[in-house]
């Protein structure tokens, strides 16, 4: 995995040449934003294990049948694995948000995972529809607007604007939701 400097660096290096102009901006901005980057981190994370059973207990609210004999979660422990799946894929998406890089989650985590669903028994189109959750609820907490009545729990976050944040965990959920479909 690649942060932005060492991107930067690769390929100013490739080049031959320094690191200046438009990258240094882009790298100033990515510093700037340094602290709304980690409170995003720390919004997905510290709400990790409600953002998976939410999704989880969503899909399956949604199509009984997975919880039906022969379903995708009828066991107890198919409804661990796919709790566990389920946060693995959260944890690679917060990576990437650290980062601001989603080679980590593309070389980690989605090579393979519609078939390691699908070996689970899992339908695609309901671990796709679990993460569609995930990304709402985790989008939510980076921008600090998520609607929990009552109460409403609100972290103390650095104050701004972190809706392009939020957009890019978006696309890095995007990502996992097409490797599964």
């Amino acid at each position: 995995m690649l942060d932005a400097f060492s991107r930067k660096a690769i390929s100013a290096d490739s080049s031959g040449g320094f690191i200046g102009g438009a990258e240094l901006s882009q790298l100033k901005a990515f510093i700037a934003d340094g602290n709304k980057r980690l409170d995003a981190v720390n919004a997905i994370t510290s709400n990790a294990s409600c953002v998976v059973a939410d999704s989880v207990a969503g899909i399956c609210c949604e199509n009984t049948g997975l919880t039906a004999p022969n379903g995708g979660v009828y066991t107890n422990r198919k409804m661990a694995a796919c709790l566990r799946d389920s946060e693995i894929l959260l944890r690679y998406v917060s990576y990437a948000v650290l980062a601001g890089d989603a080679s980590v989650l593309q070389d980690r985590a989605l090579n393979g995972l519609r078939e390691t669903f699908g070996a689970l028994g899992v339908p695609t189109g309901s671990a796709a529809r679990a993460v569609a959750i995930m990304k709402a609820s985790a989008c939510a907490h980076i921008t600090n607007s998520n609607d929990t009545t009552p109460p409403k729990r609100k972290m103390a976050v650095t104050q701004g604007d972190c809706s392009g944040l939020a957009g890019e965990a978006a696309s890095y959920f995007d990502m996992v939701i097409s490797a599964i479909s």
